[in-house]
């Protein structure tokens, strides 16, 4: 199983993070590790490879963390986990996995395409097992739904991956904002400059299945169809609408955290997409989508709206003059208040303006320290502590997220949506909230 994987440019700066005091803040510590636990938790990986790799090699770190087992349908994929854990057991169908090992585990990681997020974590929450789960947490509303519901009724620790929630960057921007530094939010525009679509048709040909790769077993849930070389597996299976979400239903997940963090968002109440539609096949290579939501003590109004964009989308002019001609960062949020500007790059420290007026502004006041997201999720399994992504919070976060990714199926229009019964005012909308699962592949609960 193929994980998600970072692109060269976040991928180096969150080994930065890991490896080195962040810039800016010298004085970043971790006192998670200090005093570990003595218990043992016996973990198993879904994915061996990129992001699970990252995510595995994480978890393994953490103090008597033992790893029982791993699952990934590409054997080419297995070197490192197979040379880092040679005591573990090996499989290519996660089901087996779960069957065979369900009494030599406590916890998994999910990190795999996004379509085999919620089978797998849901067939482990169903096994009473502990669950970290990529970003997004799932591919569908209905998915998300699920997750969150059947965490709460199996009692089981959960975390999502998105780590950067745990920097002190995010972290002390929160705080920042809660505080009210800048006044109460008016607005938000948030961007990725990531192009995770694809307007090309599907290629006319089927390639030869590696040996070493179990072409059925990625597949998975979604429909069968041709094996294409490189189209899907490693990596490009997040541009395309069966397996992933595109650059919104990915990185938003990273960026909007701390927007839903520091104004306390619930639901949506309605969205609209002003870029492209995908085709057929594929997500678009930008998008445009503005949510609407109720708001809260740290809002301006009775509504907040979040803008998001990306690929060549950018924030409008009139908001980007705010940064008072300085350049607007690859990717991050720009919190507009009452009293003042938030820019919050991803990942870096935050930025305050009018300049002038935020002369000497200290970020020392406000700090928060990084805490270990891996070690919060595996410390949490042994009871000790809570997690902050657990899947009461990540499930709204994802749900809000994937709210955009079917508005853009449906340019220049206002969908209003109904979160209590998971339902748009629209009924083809609504033909995407939920799919079906490939006969032989339906999970309980789901």
């Amino acid at each position: 199983m193929h994980t998600s994987d970072f692109s060269q440019t976040t991928r180096r700066s969150f080994l930065k993070l890991l490896g080195t005091a962040a810039f800016g803040m010298p004085f970043l510590t971790c006192d998670l590790l200090a005093n570990p636990p003595s218990e043992r938790v016996r973990h198993a990986s879904f994915g061996a490879s990129g992001m699970a790799w990252a995510d595995l090699s994480e978890i393994a770190k953490v103090p008597n963390v033992e790893v029982t087992a791993v699952c990934d349908v590409d054997k080419g994929r297995w070197g490192n986990a197979k040379k880092r854990f040679p005591k573990a057991a090996f499989y290519q169908d996660w089901r087996e996995l779960l069957d065979k090992e369900a009494k030599n585990i406590d916890s998994v990681n999910v990190s795999t395409p996004d379509h085999m997020h919620a089978p797998i974590s849901v067939a482990a929450m169903q096994r009473g097992k502990h669950v970290y789960c990529q970003k997004p947490l799932t591919h569908d509303l209905f998915e998300t739904r699920r997750m969150t519901e059947i965490a709460r009724e199996k009692g089981v620790v959960t975390q999502m991956g998105i780590q950067i929630h745990s920097e002190s960057y995010y972290r002390t921007a929160v705080k920042i904002l809660r505080a009210g530094v800048i006044g109460k939010i008016k607005e938000v525009h948030s961007w990725d400059d990531r192009r995770w679509g694809d307007s090309a048709p599907l290629p006319n040909r089927t390639d030869p299945v590696p040996a070493e790769f179990a072409w059925d077993l990625w597949l998975g849930i979604a429909a069968e169809r041709p094996f294409l070389r490189g189209y899907y597996h490693p990596g490009n299976w997040r541009k395309r609408l069966d397996f992933g979400v595109g650059t919104l239903g990915d990185m938003a997940c990273h960026i909007l955290d701390p927007v839903f963090g520091a104004l306390e968002l619930g639901s949506p109440i309605s969205v609209r997409s002003d870029g492209p539609a995908p085709n057929q096949w594929s997500w678009a290579t930008s998008s445009r989508v503005a949510l609407t939501f109720e708001g809260t003590k740290f809002t301006a109004g009775d509504k907040v709206l979040v803008n998001w964009s990306d690929g060549g989308a950018r924030p409008p002019e009139e908001v980007k003059a705010l940064l008072e001609g300085q350049p607007l960062p690859g990717s991050g949020s720009i919190f507009v208040g009452t009293e003042g500007t938030l820019v919050l790059p991803h990942i870096n420290q935050a930025r305050l303006f009018p300049l002038a007026k935020f002369k000497g502004f200290s970020h020392r006041t406000y700090f928060e320290k990084r805490l270990n997201h891996w070690g919060e999720f595996v410390n949490a399994c042994r009871g000790k502590g809570k997690t902050e992504v657990n899947f009461d919070y990540a499930g709204p976060l994802t749900e809000a997220v994937l709210f955009g990714s079917v508005a853009v199926r449906f340019p220049k229009t206002l969908l209003k949506w109904d979160a209590k019964a998971l339902k748009f005012d629209s009924q083809e909308a609504n033909a995407f909230v939920h799919r079906e699962y490939r006969k032989g592949w339906e999970v309980k609960g789901l």
